[in-house]
């Protein structure tokens, strides 16, 4: 089983471990393919201007160049702990148990835009690329869909997926995957999606599956479990749930 969540605009500077090393990153037939985007966001980075404009970053946001610039020298923390952000902060990774944590190091995995799928506990150095980044002569669709889509095949087991539509076409999810909506129910049962309170409920329903440590091997174990722990989960179309909220 495989949880796909989206990453964070926003991260933890700084870190405790060493600098990145693209053979210690789960999925390494994405190797290659990390080590080109890399370089070339760094190559981007020695033009203050240009990577300004390229990461679509505001005035107040121009030192961030310097941790893309900063890519294979700066120190790393667990994926799983340099997010910040609403998702994030709802999951609170820095209170998971040790059984919790090893849980999301096996089944745990976040979508980085400079590094692909990345296992939960893979470390990561703090970096600014976007899904809709314009690095020179590299589409990040171009570059990552085919490969992520292969790499995420190749899993075995169910992946629940609740990424953003904008992580979902840089790698789509093999067949059999579900596909997790939140959404909520208003005046005469009409339902809607939600913008930050989406965010909000994917954390604390991943800190819940987290918690549980649990394998579920297809949707309706998922089914089932929810409301046992206070979750509102429907069938809401073919390969995909619904989280009412």
């Amino acid at each position: 089983m495989l949880i796909l969540l989206p990453p964070s605009e926003t991260k933890r500077a700084g870190g405790t471990g060493r600098s990145l090393s693209l053979d210690a990153l789960r999925f390494p037939a994405l190797t290659e393919a990390r080590r080109a985007l890399t370089m070339d966001v760094v190559a981007l980075s020695a033009d203050t201007d240009a990577a300004v404009a390229a990461l679509k970053l505001g005035p107040k946001q121009r030192s961030e160049v310097e941790a893309n610039r900063l890519l294979w020298e700066s120190p790393t923390l667990p994926a799983l702990d340099r997010y910040t952000g609403v998702l994030f902060d709802s999951l609170d990774p820095a209170s998971l148990s040790d059984a919790a944590r090893t849980f999301a190091g096996r089944h745990l995995v976040i979508h980085a835009a400079l590094l692909g799928p990345v296992g939960a506990l893979d470390p990561i150095p703090a970096y600014r690329l976007s899904h809709d980044s314009r690095v020179p002569g590299r589409p990040l669709k171009r570059h990552w869909r085919a490969q992520v889509e292969s790499s995420l095949a190749a899993e075995p087991g169910l992946i629940l997926d609740l990424r953003s539509d904008a992580y979902v076409a840089l790698g789509p999810a093999p067949a059999g995957s579900e596909f997790l909506r939140v959404l909520t129910e208003g005046a005469g049962g009409a339902r809607r999606a939600l913008n930050h309170f989406n965010k909000k409920a994917k954390g604390e329903f991943t800190r819940a599956i987290l918690d549980a440590g649990t394998v579920f091997t297809g949707a309706d174990e998922l089914l089932e479990w929810a409301p046992t722990v206070g979750f509102q989960l429907e069938r809401h179309a073919p390969a995909e749930l619904a989280l009412i909220v």
